[in-house]
């Protein structure tokens, strides 16, 4: 069944970059999934508010489609109550109805909400999600979700969200915060063991969601220390500054390096994703996806990650599906 591939625009604003619209073009992508805000809770105002909402200096291109994206941080749901979460509801899809005007686009046919649920948020999250769907500005839109890999595994407690379709993110599954040379971005082992026995019976029409990002992460003193954004492979390769630990992806800093707030011994974990861990995990997909139409989005849309790919490999990787 054929996979329709497009990205998911990450950042705060838009702006139509010759590189990143022709890949859109030469994929022939229909639409393009652009995070609108994230919502989270301040505690000054007791309520959920919008964080680093989206703008538009250019309008999207005129023959791609825009599909919202709004990242709701799971603790919201457990801070405001019932009340609450109808006033969040409206106040969504306003905000979303808005937004897609300033990209020049006069409607949109479906939204994704993207939130990592868990046992104690579940019920008032799918509360939300039906609230939502039942507002009058998503009347014959589609409502879908993003769902992570254990809440496949763990369907009996994770609950199925009442939607018609979900955002399967293969992505961030190892454990970030542990120190050592894994890659917490794609990790083989981790698909087995949360998909294989449970995917081929979920029971949501699903899209599939693969990364081609790169990120530096910090250990100080072995333990996490975050994800720095002033670090990058060039940088990591430069053996004045770092010593790489045999075979392996992780750096150590030889002096203190104020300018990305680092200190000499910090060791960074250098992740990024390869063209043979997409080729791996998108064969391992359509083994146990049903088969059936879907999205296949690439995270995220980005002219310095893109140079890291060929139109082959992306075309290899799309062909799996």
């Amino acid at each position: 069944m054929p996979a329709h591939p497009t990205f998911y625009f990450w950042r705060t604003d838009y702006q139509n970059k010759k590189a990143e619209t022709n890949c859109l073009h030469q994929f022939k992508s229909k639409s393009l999934y652009v995070r609108i805000m994230d919502v989270d809770f301040n505690p000054d105002l007791q309520q959920a508010v919008p964080v680093s909402p989206i703008k538009f200096s250019d309008p999207l291109p005129k023959n791609i489609d825009i599909i919202p994206v709004v990242y709701l941080v799971n603790n919201v749901f457990n801070q405001i109550d019932s009340q609450q979460v109808i006033i969040l509801a409206n106040r969504v899809a306003k905000f979303v109805e808005a937004k897609v005007k300033q990209a020049g686009k006069p409607y949109f046919t479906e939204l994704q909400i993207d939130c990592d649920w868990t046992k104690t948020t579940k019920n008032q999250y799918f509360d939300f999600l039906k609230i939502l769907q039942a507002n009058p500005l998503l009347k014959n839109k589609t409502l879908s979700v993003t769902l992570r890999l254990h809440q496949v595994k763990n369907v009996v407690s994770s609950g199925i969200p009442p939607v018609k379709k979900a955002m399967l993110m293969c992505y961030n599954m190892g454990n970030l915060r542990k120190y050592g040379d894994q890659n917490s971005i794609l990790n083989q082992h981790e698909l087995d063991v949360y998909l294989k026995d449970y995917l081929e019976s979920y029971p949501l029409k699903l899209d599939v969601a693969l990364p081609i990002f790169e990120w530096a992460v910090v250990f100080r003193k072995q333990k996490y220390a975050g994800i720095s954004k002033r670090i990058n492979k060039a940088i990591l390769l430069d053996k004045k500054l770092f010593k790489q630990q045999e075979n392996s992806n992780l750096y150590q800093l030889l002096f203190d390096y104020p300018k990305a707030g680092l200190k000499q011994g910090d060791v960074i974990r250098w992740e990024e994703t390869s063209t043979e861990s997409l080729l791996a995990t998108s064969s391992f997909l359509s083994r146990y996806l049903k088969p059936e139409e879907r999205n296949l989005v690439f995270y995220h849309l980005d002219t310095d990650l893109l140079k890291h790919f060929t139109n082959e490999d992306f075309q290899k990787v799309i062909a799996n599906f």
